[in-house]
C-alpha cells in the first residue's frame, strides 16, 4: 500500500481511527469530487480559493487565467489543498452528538508551473475524459489563444492525510430511551 508522507502539519491528531495515509483513499476522493480548496499566502495573509482540481497519475492539476493572482503566487510557495465530500447527516438523540458522514483529505506541497504544451494538453484530455469517458475526442481542443491565456500548475501527491466517517449516531446510553428519532439522512435528500 502506497502511503502519504507525514510531517507535523499532516499528522492526524484528533479522531485518528477515522484517518489514513493511504494514497488510494485520497486518489478516489479527488477522482470523485474534482473540487478542492486551495490555500496559499498573499502578503502574509491566508487566501483560500475553491477550484476544479483533478488527478493524473500521482499529481493534482489546476488551471485558470494566467493573470489570476493565484497563478502568480503558487509556483513560489508551499500550499495546501483540501477536498471534502459530505454525504449524510447523522441525527442523534442529543444535540451534542449530531454529526455527519464524510470523506476528506488535505494535501501539502509546492506546485510547479506546467509549461510543456504537450503535458498541458494531456492533462486537459485527462480532465475532460474523467468528466465523461471519451469526450475529448468529440470536442474542440484548446486553441493557441486559449492556451496562452491559461496557466496550469501541478503538485505531486506526496504529503497529506485522509479522514472519513461512516455510520449512525453515537448516543450516550442515558439518551437511548429519549422519544426522538435518531439515524442517518442523505445531505441532498
Amino acid at each position: 500500500m502506497d502511503e502519504l508522507s507525514k510531517t507535523i502539519r499532516s499528522t492526524l491528531v484528533r479522531a485518528k481511527k477515522r484517518g489514513s495515509y493511504n494514497k488510494e483513499d485520497v486518489y478516489q476522493l479527488i477522482d470523485d469530487t474534482k473540487l478542492g480548496n486551495v490555500a496559499f499566502l498573499e502578503n502574509g495573509s491566508p487566501i483560500v480559493i475553491p477550484m476544479l482540481v483533478w488527478r493524473m497519475d500521482d499529481f493534482v492539476y489546476l488551471h485558470g487565467s494566467r493573470i489570476a493572482r493565484i497563478f502568480e503566487r503558487l509556483p513560489d510557495q508551499e500550499i495546501a489543498i483540501s477536498f471534502t465530500e459530505l454525504t449524510e447527516w447523522v441525527l442523534a438523540k442529543s444535540a451534542f452528538h449530531h454529526s455527519a458522514n464524510y470523506r476528506s483529505a488535505v494535501l501539502f506541497g509546492k506546485p510547479e508551473l506546467v509549461e510543456d504544451e504537450s503535458l498541458q494538453l494531456l492533462a486537459y484530455e485527462s480532465f475532460i475524459n474523467q468528466i465523461q469517458d471519451g469526450r475529448w475526442s468529440k470536442v474542440r481542443h484548446p486553441n493557441d489563444k486559449e492556451m496562452k491565456a491559461t496557466a496550469m500548475v501541478r503538485m505531486q501527491i506526496n504529503e497529506g492525510s485522509f479522514k472519513s466517517r461512516m455510520g449512525g449516531p453515537n448516543d450516550d446510553k442515558d439518551d437511548l430511551e429519549l422519544p426522538v428519532w435518531a439515524g442517518v439522512i442523505p445531505v441532498n435528500g
